[in-house]
């Protein structure tokens, strides 16, 4: 390798690429805190690197990104910070949707929506309404998400179409379950991401990622660029999937 010059890419084989891929945005605020920035800093970084990221999955072909946006635990967090989030959130939905004839991409959104700002829950509404009709990437946000909280909500709904006579509880099967959850329709994950050191899944997609390939790195998100991509994709077409046989 030259000692100056532009370093060589990851070599990733785009033929065999996950189908689809998530993504635990985590570490803008170590990210910010490195640099002396507040934690809003970070957010408004962290929302930059998912611009690069998306347009990145759907220029080479990944037909799902699903990213964890806002957890149902994260209305702990101070409230200043919070309305940052929800105001960057407001901004990449008002671009994307300026944007939405060129980019061409789908828009899902996983969670409970009620108790975001109205603006923001008609923002979202719209988003999905009007990218429904693309076809090639989808990307699914998950807003005010957890994954016990899904999974609690599926159990409920099934119980409520039992009592409502539509369906018997000996009908219930893992692919009939799957049709309560937020992701009903969605792939499973193969492939979940979670820069900045930690090594757990943080109530993200429980249910959907029993089989999927972990892929950890100590990058923090806003620095989480195509090549720290690429490494997570390398990593993915090095093991050998099995699920569960020999």
């Amino acid at each position: 390798m030259p000692l100056f010059g532009k370093k060589e890419e990851t070599k990733v084989d785009f033929s065999r690429l996950p189908r689809h891929v998530a993504i635990i945005m985590d570490g803008n605020g170590r990210w910010a805190k490195s640099r002396g920035l507040p934690r809003t800093a970070g957010h408004a970084a962290g929302a930059e690197t998912f611009r690069t990221i998306a347009t990145y999955c759907r220029e080479i072909g990944i037909e799902y990104l699903t990213v964890y946006a806002f957890s149902t635990e994260n209305w702990k967090r101070p409230a200043e910070e919070v309305s940052a989030i929800m105001g960057l959130l407001k901004k990449y939905l008002l671009e994307a949707i300026a944007d939405m004839e060129k980019q061409k991409v789908r828009f899902c959104f996983f969670g409970d929506m009620t108790p975001l700002p109205a603006e923001l829950q008609k923002l979202c509404r719209e988003t999905q309404d009007r990218s429904a009709k693309f076809e090639g990437c989808q990307v699914n946000i998950c807003l005010n998400y957890g994954g016990r909280d899904e999974i609690v909500r599926a159990a409920r709904a099934f119980a409520a179409d039992c009592m409502a006579g539509a369906t018997e509880p000996e009908a219930l099967t893992e692919e009939k379950f799957g049709d309560y959850l937020w992701s009903a329709g969605v792939p499973d994950p193969d492939l979940v991401i979670r820069p900045s050191g930690e090594e757990r899944i943080s109530n993200f997609l429980l249910w959907q990622s029993a089989y999927a390939e972990f892929y950890f790195t100590d990058v923090n998100w806003p620095d989480f660029g195509k090549e720290e991509l690429r490494k997570a994709l390398a990593a993915y077409q090095g093991r050998s999937r099995r699920f569960g046989g020999v």
